[in-house]
């Protein structure tokens, strides 16, 4: 199923490779330097707003709600941003980020590239809340074949907070969108003063103002992009390992009708006896299933033997997930799934 999309979309999303690597924006687009822009940063950028914390006040109990427009957002910057950087609201959704479903993240994708369809468009800005921000990102970056930057941002304080982190953010994302360094590079995070790839990007910590990482290698290079495509019917579940987990929600996700099946495994992408003949039997059955781990860093590697060794399974047809943990690695084989590629290919770094 293709998502609905403007006919100019062709030139858009023509396909191409890209190099991207893990860097620290420089000391002008750090927060704390956002509110001094490049003297010289001009551009167009379109800003997609999708709720979250940015984007959140406080009500009369003390929780945290949305309140706040995509045009107050991007008011609170002016003067945190270029005198020649014309920005673009369009109001996406309002939304948890946590509640975000796959079809969710289609609507992240026809809007990005409604906003690539405009020829003075010279990037976009996707405000996101924290909890989903590395799904949507990688989900973007693996249709994205346009050579300008699509960049996402949140916040870990409301907007209300005395020290609130949000406009700091965006004003970093909004220059990093115009600035020509960042093209033919992909999808990024940024937060805390740091500009990330979107590819092997992670939520490291709940509350830290630079609360992303990356585990992606300095050297990482993104995959051809894929045809634009629907995720929204595509099943893939993901389950953890543990000491003696069994083998139960594996078997019930194949007879539920799952494709695909991330598996986050212990170490370097290992799991216990029972599990793993589960594992065995749902790839037998022709369902995809992915290796990935709960360690924070390193890659996924075939390194133990043994019933449940990484190395056993890999032999015997699961897909190791290399440096992308089970969030992103679940969004790539849906999107492997959804367009008939091979999911390998995606999760190469």
């Amino acid at each position: 199923m293709k998502i609905p999309v403007l006919a100019s979309l062709a030139a858009v999303l023509a396909a191409g490779l890209m190099l991207s690597s893990c860097t620290s924006a420089d000391e002008e687009n750090t927060a704390a330097g956002s509110a001094t822009p490049p003297a010289d940063a001009e551009g167009n950028v379109v800003v997609l707003t999708t709720g979250g914390t940015i984007a959140s006040t406080h009500d009369e109990g003390g929780a945290v709600v949305p309140t706040v427009s995509g045009d107050e957002l991007v008011d609170s910057v002016r003067d945190r941003i270029g005198d020649k950087v014309e920005v673009e609201v369009r109001q996406v959704a309002e939304l948890d980020s946590s509640a975000m479903t796959l079809e969710d993240t289609d609507t992240v994708l026809t809007a990005v590239a409604d906003a690539l369809a405009g020829e003075s468009t010279t990037g976009v800005v996707v405000t996101h809340g924290t909890d989903s921000m590395e799904e949507s990102a990688v989900a973007v970056d693996a249709f994205l074949a346009d050579s300008r930057p699509v960049v996402f941002t949140g916040a870990m304080r409301p907007f209300d907070d005395p020290d609130p982190d949000g406009p700091a953010n965006l004003a970093d994302a909004i220059n990093a969108a115009v600035d020509p360094a960042n093209r033919d590079r992909g999808a990024f995070i940024s937060f805390g003063g740091d500009l990330i790839p979107a590819r092997g990007a992670y939520k490291h910590h709940t509350e830290a103002a630079d609360g992303f990482a990356s585990n992606a290698p300095e050297d990482a290079v993104r995959p051809e992009a894929l045809e634009l495509t629907s995720l929204a019917d595509v099943d893939v579940r993901t389950v953890a390992a543990y000491p003696g987990a069994p083998r139960a929600v594996i078997d019930a996700a194949v007879v539920d009708g799952a494709r695909g099946i991330v598996v986050e495994g212990m170490g370097a992408g290992n799991v216990g006896t029972d599990l793993a003949a589960g594992i065995m039997d749902a790839v037998n059955q022709g369902v995809t299933v992915v290796m990935t781990t709960r360690v924070p860093e390193g890659k996924v590697e075939g390194v133990y033997g043994g019933a449940g060794g990484a190395a056993t399974l890999f032999d015997a047809g699961v897909i190791s997930s290399g440096h992308f943990r089970a969030a992103q690695a679940r969004i790539l084989l849906a999107a492997a799934l959804a367009t008939d590629t091979d999911p390998a290919t995606l999760l190469e770094m």
